[in-house]
């Protein structure tokens, strides 16, 4: 069985941003994390990347439910999560995880 195993919050804290018909991004982390767990109050397209802006082409997720998402390995760079409304705006909110 594996367990979702949040990261320091010290190199890889929660994430909190606001989204409308606008897309909204977090901040970004470094590399290294193998996940990212996202929730949101209201539905809304992510993506999670280096540089992202999400866009109505993007992965829908419904409110209130927390989604693992697979960080992209292979760039090295940091990477960020980005939201944009289905319906109505809202906040996004992720934070980095690793699996065991």
């Amino acid at each position: 069985m594996e367990f979702l195993n949040p990261l320091a919050a010290a190199n890889f804290p929660a994430r909190t941003v606001a989204f409308t018909g606008t897309a909204g991004s977090t901040g970004t982390w470094p590399a290294g994390p193998q996940g990212v767990v996202i929730w949101s109050d209201q539905a809304c397209y992510v993506v999670v990347g280096e540089g992202v802006t999400a866009t109505t082409s993007d992965t829908p997720i419904p409110p209130f439910t927390p989604i693992p998402f697979k960080v992209p390995q292979g760039g090295g760079g940091v990477w960020r999560v980005s939201a944009i409304q289905i319906s109505a705006g809202g906040n996004l909110y992720a934070k980095p995880i690793n699996i065991q």
